[in-house]
């Protein structure tokens, strides 16, 4: 059963967390696909890139992370008097940052 985000974090009681995020499928992520010879390096730095830009954007702090062949982990801080401070314009404003050009870095396809 899954459960509401707000029942799985408490920012207050810890604002630090470990996070995974693995491929399906055993997919390669990054690295030398062992079997086919094929080599998927050149997607590391989209990904540490892909982490800073939405690390600047929102009120989360990268303290550690490390890539692996076919998975990622984080450990995350939420920046809660930096949440804290924020307008809903600036939210708004952090939002569009993100989504102005689309995820890909293509513009939306609708607005």
């Amino acid at each position: 059963m899954t459960l509401p985000r707000g029942q799985l974090i408490c920012p207050e009681s810890t604002p630090y967390y470990h996070v995974i995020s693995r491929c399906v499928r055993r997919a390669f992520l990054c690295g030398i696909d062992h079997y086919t010879k094929q080599s998927y390096e050149h997607r590391k730095p989209w990904v540490l890139e892909k982490l800073k830009q939405l690390a600047s954007i929102f009120t989360v702090d990268i303290c550690a992370y490390a890539i692996m062949s076919n998975h990622y982990h984080l450990i995350l801080h939420i920046n809660l008097s930096e949440n804290r401070n924020l307008s809903d314009s600036e939210v708004a404003a952090r939002w569009q940052q993100l989504f102005a050009m689309g995820i890909t870095g293509h513009p939306p396809l609708f607005l």
